[in-house]
């Protein structure tokens, strides 16, 4: 098959011109050809020639007037940036493994070799842009049958391409969740029978494709994967421990795993947010450690979302995921989600909304839309009642905020200012009054406003025994 046609980006003609004056071969293969086929955007083009990678791209920037090429020498790889794409050279080669490292021993090879080394067959078609056969598409592995099929196959022996890289594990299940596909059997199989081997590979490059799989459309394809094929409990074992339901005297609780993947993709709905999804799939990760069954309640988790928020640091630790803001905004996100929920069981004061408010800040509307996915009730009727309560809590949350400028607020009365109006040093007094302006402001006793709270503060001060300066 020829796909002379869909490769009219300069940079292909040009790559193909200047191999032939080089007496080379020159082909566009992977990811780039993968997705041409499917007609899905891509910005990243890997070029296999069979001569000096390096070499081949100097002399392509050279011929496109590209002054900048960064070299990547103990790769022997090198990229440029051309328009929107990124187009990266390196030799073919055919690889080798020791059993303790995914790193390969490289020696120079040809086309077949560079293919055989591939993780899948619809990553291993390549596209010849040589002038002889520009476009001609070889692929010895039927990776275009396999695209047709919709499937995920490795081209040799599933049992070695996962042993020699463990990465391709987690690639397999994240491309089976981003196209859809299925994993074949044998394949399958081959994850099961090595998932240990992922434990030499690092958190970095692990969260890095489980990333990709939550920012897919249905991630839940992939989570489902990763926990059936053992792969998730390698690296995150609070996960896999929701699974399941206990039994006891006729009455069983929700499989938290099944719940969670479902509010995970409730939120996707929503929200393309890394991490609002993350705060997703965290937001019962406590539910394990807290169930106990009492013979007059039934199955309980309270204080789920307590102890799940303790939790989240350590899971991102362990993960090496960023321990800054984005982690903060998982952790409250984990500690608030009942707080909504709890709205809509009650009539809505306009003190409760206050203090939502001041605690979700700028994170309330993400809190509200995790809150709303948490609702996943097979009963119709009930989800109905809850939406339409939601949309209560909604309403009034929009009203307070415009009479009371509660998001994010901090009582208007300072310390310093305490301190100058009674003369007095740091002391406990002063968190006192502090907090009870604050109180007194959730209340709706006093409106958030300087003087009313400056009022408040003299007369707090006098029922103390502080004299004003």
């Amino acid at each position: 098959m020829n796909y002379k046609k869909s490769l009219q980006n300069r940079v292909f003609r040009t790559i193909g011109k200047v191999a032939d004056s080089r007496g080379e071969s020159a082909f566009v293969i992977g990811g780039f050809v993968r997705d041409l086929i499917l007609n899905r955007t891509s910005k990243d083009i890997d070029i296999v020639t069979e001569g000096k990678g390096i070499d081949l791209a100097r002399a392509v920037a050279k011929e496109l007037g590209i002054r900048q090429v960064s070299v990547f020498k103990n790769f022997g790889t090198a990229m440029f940036v051309f328009g929107d794409l990124e187009v990266e050279f390196v030799g073919a080669r055919k690889e080798s493994y020791s059993r303790g490292s995914r790193k390969p021993i490289v020696e120079d090879g040809t086309l077949e070799d560079d293919q055989n080394r591939r993780d899948f067959t619809i990553n291993a078609m390549a596209l010849s842009l040589n002038s002889k056969n520009y476009g001609e598409l070889i692929d010895p592995f039927n990776g275009m049958r396999d695209l047709d099929l919709g499937i995920i196959r490795t081209p040799l022996d599933p049992d070695i391409t996962y042993s020699d890289d463990p990465l391709r594990m987690m690639r397999a299940a994240r491309f089976a969740t981003q196209l859809n596909f299925t994993i074949v059997p044998e394949s399958l199989n081959a994850l099961k029978r090595n998932a240990e081997r992922l434990d030499i590979i690092s958190m970095e490059r692990i969260h890095t494709e489980l990333n990709k799989i939550i920012l897919a459309k249905r991630p839940g394809i992939g989570f489902r994967i990763l926990v059936k094929t053992g792969l998730l409990d390698r690296f995150f074992p609070e996960m896999t421990a929701l699974q399941g339901i206990e039994t006891r005297n006729g009455i069983g609780h929700k499989d938290n795993f099944i719940h969670t993947l479902q509010v995970l993709e409730n939120v996707c709905d929503k929200s393309d947010d890394l991490w609002l999804r993350w705060a997703a799939i965290l937001h019962d990760i406590a539910k394990p450690p807290t169930k106990r069954f009492d013979k007059n309640n039934g199955w309980t988790f309270h204080g789920h979302e307590d102890r799940g928020a303790r939790m989240v640091p350590k899971i991102f630790s362990r993960l090496k995921l960023p321990m800054d803001a984005k982690m903060k905004f998982v952790q409250k996100l984990v500690l608030l989600h009942l707080r909504p929920i709890a709205l809509t069981k009650e009539v809505v004061t306009d003190s409760a909304i206050r203090r939502l408010l001041s605690e979700a800040g700028d994170d309330i509307d993400a809190l509200m839309i995790l809150c709303r996915a948490d609702i996943t009730s097979k009963n119709e009727a009930k989800v109905s009642r809850y939406l339409k309560n939601y949309d209560v809590v909604v309403r009034k949350l929009k009203e307070v905020e415009e009479n009371d400028s509660i998001r994010n607020f901090q009582p208007p009365v300072t310390g310093e200012m305490i301190m100058k109006a009674f003369g007095i040093p740091p002391s406990r007094p002063i968190g006192d009054i502090k907090k009870a302006i604050k109180e007194a402001i959730l209340e709706g006793d006093i409106k958030n406003d300087p003087d009313e709270a400056y009022d408040l503060m003299l007369k707090l001060g006098s029922e103390m025994g502080l004299k004003r300066v």
